[in-house]
This record gives structure tokens, sequence and C-alpha cells, in this order.
């Protein structure tokens, strides 16, 4: 690659949970020959995702390759975060041949690729594509499709609702914005939930796309990298809720950290958080816990009642420190309620 080559970009978006950082991995183990550097932007102050890649960092994508902005909208700090982090994997010793950027599952896309046109980095990257990752069994339980029936009669009760709900909107941005849509944990939805997965979003779409079922991750990346759609030249054919507006904001999250002390029965912790699910409607956890008795440390992601975890590496000269991020909407964080529910 020459210094007048464009480096390509490929953003990965996606709901919370949907499997960013899992395909992130297996592109990092499977890397085609190319030298990857990533950018990671993390909603809430404690970073997991980026932790978890960095343990991944070998010699196609060193630990210095790996950036994660955490506690922020990427796209809403272009200025102070986005341009300089971009620059400075632009600047490493040895230049990278390809940038993944996994997006907050919160962030809408269009934004932030409306920022890669800023005259400071258009002439030196080029958004390669963007592919947004949807969780199956999610869709096809019809979490983010509002029912337009039942919708129209609420509002004749009550004209003050919206049909349109935050995580609606989210999902909508993440899959107009894309140029492929990977249907992630497909095994779990099975061959009828894909079915219906696949007729949600094609509902949703004003242009066709490929829509591929995923399970692990597992992917071979000449499918996702290499697309070469210059994306950045083409976002009017990527219609957002948000379109015509300056800004936008992300007061309908938020995020807590719940320390916790060593936890002595793991069982019992994961049903503590699928009852912060049930009880008080928790969008997300995840964060790394001190088991006692036990040198690992132990990696907790959970999205709903879904609740996998697993020792991912020694503690080594790190503090054993639990801690847990938990997202929701806005209106359903209850912090003294979370933390009852944890820490009783």
């Amino acid at each position: 690659m020459t210094d007048l080559t464009k480096i390509p970009v490929t953003v990965i978006t996606g709901f919370l949970g949907a499997g960013k950082t899992t395909l992130i991995r297996h592109l990092m183990q499977n890397p085609q020959g190319r030298r990857l550097a990533i950018l990671v932007n993390e909603f809430g102050t404690v970073g997991v995702d980026g932790d978890i890649l960095k343990s991944c960092a070998d010699a196609n994508c060193p630990v210095e390759n790996i950036v994660e902005l955490a506690n922020g909208c990427i796209c809403c700090t272009v200025a102070d975060d986005f341009i300089p982090t971009i620059e400075a994997l632009m600047a490493l010793p040895e230049r990278p041949d390809h940038i993944l950027i996994e997006t907050s599952g919160l962030a809408l896309p269009k934004p932030l690729l409306k920022a890669f046109d800023w005259p400071a980095i258009r002439s030196r990257i080029t958004v390669d594509g963007v592919i947004a990752l949807a969780d199956a069994e999610a869709v096809a339980a019809g979490r983010f499709a509002p029912d337009v029936a039942a919708v129209d009669a609420q509002r004749a009760a009550d004209d003050s609702l919206d049909h349109e709900t935050p995580l609606s909107e989210v999902f909508e941005d993440q899959i107009a914005c894309a140029d492929i849509i990977l249907l992630t944990k497909a095994d779990l939805a099975g061959d009828a939930g894909l079915v219906a997965a696949r007729s949600v979003i094609e509902a949703e779409l004003s242009r066709k796309l490929p829509i591929l079922p995923v399970t692990d991750g597992t992917i071979d990346p000449r499918v996702i990298l290499g697309l070469n759609a210059a994306v950045e030249d083409d976002l009017a054919a990527r219609p957002s809720h948000h379109d015509g507006h300056d800004d936008h904001e992300h007061d309908d999250f938020e995020s807590v950290v719940i320390d916790l002390p060593e936890v002595g029965d793991v069982e019992d912790l994961v049903a503590r958080i699928r009852r912060l699910a049930r009880e008080q409607h928790i969008l997300r956890v995840k964060g790394y816990i001190a088991v006692q008795g036990k040198p690992m440390r132990l990696l907790v992601q959970a999205v709903g009642e879904r609740v996998r975890h697993q020792f991912d590496r020694p503690w080594g000269g790190n503090p054993r420190r639990s801690q847990l991020v938990v997202i929701a909407e806005h209106h359903d964080i209850n912090e003294p309620a979370i933390r009852e529910i944890l820490e009783t």
C-alpha cells in the first residue's frame, strides 16, 4: 500500500449484544494478509469490548493498534475524539491496511458516516462498507418491530403516544445505513426464526441488501471486507430518522456501573442478572467478576435474560475488582433497585 492509497474503514454497527465484538475477533483471527487497526466505542465508563479484543492481539493487530473510546458517542465528539484517534491510527509506525470501527450498540451510524467527509481525513481514508448486525432471535420475536395496528389503537386512546420507540429507531437507522446485514446467533433463532427476522428487516429496508445468517461471528472476511462502497459519497441512499437534524442525543439511554465484592456463587449472580431484565427492563449487562478461590477473572455478557459467562484470563497484576455495566432506557434506570438486586 502506498502513502497515496486511501485506508479502507469498515464500520460495524448493531444493537447491544448483537455480536459485534465476536465478529471482530473472527476478523482478527482471519485477517487475509491485512494489518488491522481497531477503534472501539463503548457506552459506559468501564471498557469491556476493547479489553476483550486486546487479549486477542497478535502481529497482524498488535495492542497499540486497538484504541477504545469509552463513555460517549464518537459521532458527537468528532473534533475532540474521533478525528484525532483516526489520525493517530493512520500515523502508526506500520500503517494499517484496514481499520475496523465497532460502534456503541446505541450509536446512530449516519452522523458517524458524515464525519468521514471532514477535510482532515477525507483524502486519506474511505468507508469501505457498513456491516449491520441484528440478533436474529430478538428480531424474530418482534422486539424492534412495532405492531402498527396495536399502536394505532393506543394512539386512538392517547394521541401523545408515538409508534416509534428509541430502540426501534436505533435498529432501523442501523440497518438503513448498512451495505450488508448479518443475522447473528442463527443457531439460536433456528430456520423459522431466521425467516421471520429476514421478513422484519426486509420490510424496513428501502433498498435490497444481502442478509446473511451467522453463528459465533464466523463468516469469510472476503464477504464483508473489500466492498469498496465509498459510503461517504453515498449517504443519500442511507436514510435516517434524524435526517435534517444537526445533532442527536443519547438521553434515551443510560448506564450505571455497579461495584461488587468477590462472588462465591456464579449461578446466583446469573439469576440476579436475569431478574434485572425481568423486573427492571435492563437491556444489557457486561463486565468482569472476581470469583472466590479462582485466579482467573469471569467475563459476564448479558442481553436481556440471556447471560453468558466464562473465565477469560488470570487477573495477573491487575486488582481483583468486580464491576458490571448496566444499560437500559433512561426511564428504566433505577439505580437503587439495580443495586438491591445485585448486592443483596
